[in-house]
């Protein structure tokens, strides 16, 4: 690899590391070419994407980065997931480590803040962006649909209380 296209990954990786919610390290070693692959397909279905690079190469493009914390967990032979959503990427990275003791994640970063193991498994249990947009639609809308229901009331209690009265009236 010369000099310009290794200047070019580390501009790509700064570009990954600046723009990410959430940036996981993990080892791979011993995955095998399927294994990845599957990896790289449950990431790009959830919005995120994996990336193996030099550490060292890495280490440059963090300098500066809110996620300069990870720098330090790039040892070895390592991967980078990450995705703009601040919980996909480390979903999909729990969820494959669980099912493949191959994959194992070190930590990352979310937000600035360095990520051990435990807060990446932590990031992985929020609810998705999408999820959170759910929820707050159905706070919002919740209340409307209780104003609604008070006012329609009273004229349906007066409908059936003039219903009972005609039907002992009859």
């Amino acid at each position: 690899m010369d000099r310009a296209q290794k200047e070019q990954v580390v501009d790509e990786l700064g570009q990954i590391f600046e723009s990410s919610g959430v940036v996981v390290v993990a080892h791979y070693a011993g995955l095998t070419v399927a294994e990845m692959q599957d990896l790289r397909a449950k990431m790009r279905d959830a919005g995120g994407a994996v990336r193996v690079a030099k550490n060292r190469l890495a280490k440059i493009a963090l300098e500066g980065t809110p996620n300069e914390p990870v720098g330090d967990l790039l040892n070895g032979m390592t991967v980078l997931a990450y995705s703009v959503d601040p919980v996909a990427a480390a979903k999909v990275a729990v969820e494959f480590a669980k099912t493949n003791e191959k994959l194992q994640i070190l930590g990352g970063a979310m937000g600035g803040e360095g990520l051990d193991v435990a807060g990446v498994e932590r990031v992985s249990k929020m609810p998705s962006r999408e999820e959170l947009l759910a929820q707050i639609a159905s706070c919002i809308g919740a209340p409307a649909s209780n104003i609604a229901g008070a006012i329609g009331a009273p004229a349906s209690n007066i409908a059936s209380i003039l219903s009972t009265i005609e039907e002992k009236a009859a």
